[in-house]
């Protein structure tokens, strides 16, 4: 996570807090030529268009008084989706026995991505479900080895 990346959720997490809404991500990249500030929201039940307008507004006024980004940038606020990403503790144990696509720094048996449902997780490690073939077989990853982890829909 980046320097700015890290202020902006200090900055805007208690106005999420007082609407009632989870912070899934801070994202700030740059497309082009100009920058965009992503901002993943999220509630019991999901969020729609109205919540997101109305967390734009409240953390537009936050950031307004208190930017720590110096360029100009669009913000955009919006539910994380089906493919929510998966970062924190608590995430990994919300996501237990669904399906989940994690890559990997380094490869396990050869591969650096897996797509399976999460049967557990500890501090150290997640264990995945995932087909090969006709089998199934159970991969123990370590959560040091994961660069990035969401919810998979499968089919």
């Amino acid at each position: 996570m980046s320097k700015i990346t890290e202020q902006v959720e200090a900055i805007i997490q208690p106005v999420l807090d007082d609407l009632d809404f989870e912070l899934v991500e801070v994202e700030f990249t740059k497309e082009g030529k100009d920058h965009f500030l992503r901002v993943s929201i999220d509630k019991e039940g999901g969020v729609d268009l109205n919540d997101c307008a109305l967390a734009s507004e409240k953390i537009s006024e936050v950031m307004d008084a208190e930017d720590p980004i110096q360029e100009m940038y669009y913000l955009d606020v919006a539910s994380p989706g089906a493919e929510r990403p998966i970062k924190k503790d608590k995430d990994f144990h919300n996501a237990v026995t669904k399906p989940i696509f994690v890559s990997l720094y380094a490869p396990i048996d050869g591969a650096k991505e897996w797509l399976g449902v999460l049967q557990s997780v500890d501090d150290e490690n997640i264990v995945l479900e995932v087909k090969e073939k006709s089998k199934t077989k159970q991969v123990e990853i370590p959560r040091s080895k994961i660069a990035k982890a969401r919810h998979a829909v499968m089919i």
